[in-house]
């Protein structure tokens, strides 16, 4: 074993006994080797606490992500919720317009005269103008449009969505003044019905009449449809006073 010592003399200032310490150098090991695991301990214990303080600093940050997160999940089950109705209206409006609806070639068969019993006469026979005051169309529709003479957006009508191939009637008795095709209106008729008045029909899919018959008022003239500058079936109707674009509303009766 090894018996050497190590002696530690404290000399103070003053009148104070000098101090001896001695210890042996098995003892000066065994305490060094303590103090140095001890300083080993120590080191661990910070660099594991380190990492942990680190983590708890992030805590705040990652409650409030945390936060914001179920705020925008409940936004997107809103969004959800709203996509849902509207592709649920988008439909209801697909079948309402007849999106879905096989093409009918066949002409069809068209209803008789608003009066009961009562022949409808030749074109051209016993027929004369009057005002257009009746609903252009055989069921009331959506009026998705109506007239506006703002020069940047003006609209000279009122767009009725109707399901495709509808019945459009004529708001007034009169004379076809012009029945064709147009980039615009698609298939159109115009009739004049006297006294400076004239109505319009855009959009048609087909049209019955041409220019120079006479109609009456609610005549089948046309079925509704998307031709023209269009995007879903509908009827556009206008009614014009001396060539001027006047509110159909004010003058047909709304169903």
């Amino acid at each position: 074993m090894d018996e050497r010592r190590l002696t530690f003399i404290i000399v103070p200032h003053g009148d104070l006994e000098t101090r001896t310490y001695e210890i042996s150098y098995r003892r000066l090991k065994v305490l060094l080797g303590a103090a140095t695991a001890l300083l080993v301990v120590i080191i661990v214990v910070v660099a594991m606490w380190f990492p942990v303080l680190a983590q708890a600093a992030r805590v705040p940050g990652l409650l409030e992500e945390v936060r914001k997160l179920e705020e925008e999940r409940a936004k997107v089950a809103e969004l959800a919720r709203t996509l849902t109705e509207v592709e649920a209206q988008y439909e209801r409006v697909r079948r309402l317009l007849g999106a879905n609806a096989p093409a009918q070639d066949a002409k069809p068969v068209l209803p008789a005269l608003p009066e009961a019993g009562r022949e409808a006469p030749e074109r051209g026979e016993g027929l004369e103008a009057s005002r257009p005051e009746h609903w252009p169309l055989g069921l009331a529709g959506y009026i998705t449009q109506r007239l506006t003479t703002d020069s940047a957006s003006s609209h000279p009508g009122v767009d009725v969505a109707a399901p495709l191939d509808s019945y459009v009637r004529a708001a007034g008795a009169g004379v076809v003044q012009e029945a064709g095709e147009d980039p615009i209106y698609g298939r159109y008729v115009i009739v004049d019905h006297g006294d400076g008045l004239s109505s319009l029909y855009g959009h048609a899919s087909r049209v019955f009449v041409k220019a120079g018959d006479r109609v009456e008022a609610e005549e089948v003239i046309a079925l509704t449809g998307s031709t023209g500058r269009s995007t879903a079936p509908h009827l556009h109707f206008e009614l014009r006073r001396d060539g001027r674009a006047v509110d159909p509303l004010e003058y047909v009766r709304r169903p």
